[in-house]
């Protein structure tokens, strides 16, 4: 029996860049277009309603500006997994966006396949970043933020254990039955982790855990 269909909702305010990449996205058989919105609050409006599996999210959107839904999206769509397709890679943007919980982030440069084999590995749990962007990232994060010292406790083995298993886009039960530890225990050990880098998400842990050379991200174009 095949999986069912990734959901995914397309934010972006420009209709031709729309619709091309709901044509683009609807060509692959293991990809449902749900919904398109053309601004931020349509956006979180219908995230809240469809529960989509995957937002690709323009972030210079009118009303609410994709950083912010980026931000917010959680109270509508915890579930909801966020791949930034964006005209510009300037390190304002790329952090904003990582920083807000994006778990990918391509260029509207990136060939059609491109897109569709991001979406499918962040539905998985993956990060995705375009190499550009991913070296932009690595090299301003390979050094800790002015005034920051969550470097400075290291993780333990298991931590790091469960990290790199998460980087691999294994969720939360599948590492649990991996290691044979209880779903809670993993949890409770990647907010270890979080507490130790000063972030709020796996996908920001991983991308700080890359910057030092500790992990490789996977599915990078």
């Amino acid at each position: 029996m095949s999986s069912a269909p990734i959901r995914v909702l397309i934010a972006e305010d420009h209709a031709v860049v729309r619709e091309g990449t709901r044509q683009i996205l609807a060509a692959d058989p293991g990809i449902e277009v749900v919904g398109e919105a053309e601004d931020g609050q349509q956006a979180l409006e219908l995230a809240g309603q469809l529960k989509p599996d995957v937002l690709v999210l323009d972030l210079r959107l009118p009303v609410v500006t994709g950083i912010e839904v980026a931000r917010r999206i959680d109270s509508y769509a915890p579930d909801t997994r966020i791949l930034v397709l964006s005209a510009y890679d300037d390190d304002d943007y790329v952090f904003a966006a990582m920083d807000a919980g994006a778990a990918g982030y391509l260029l509207k440069t990136a060939h059609g396949e491109e897109v569709v084999s991001a979406i499918h590995s962040i539905s998985r749990g993956e990060v995705v970043l375009q190499a550009a962007v991913a070296s932009k990232f690595l090299r301003s994060h390979g050094n800790a933020r002015p005034g920051a010292d969550y470097y400075e406790e290291k993780l333990t083995e298991r931590e790091m254990e469960i990290l790199r298993l998460a980087a691999l886009g294994l969720r939360n039960k599948e590492i649990a039955s991996r290691l044979n530890l209880s779903q809670r225990t993993v949890e409770g050990h990647l907010s270890h982790t979080f507490a130790k880098f000063n972030v709020g998400s796996r996908t920001e842990a991983i991308l700080h855990a890359a910057a030092r050379g500790w992990l490789v991200i996977p599915n990078t174009s």
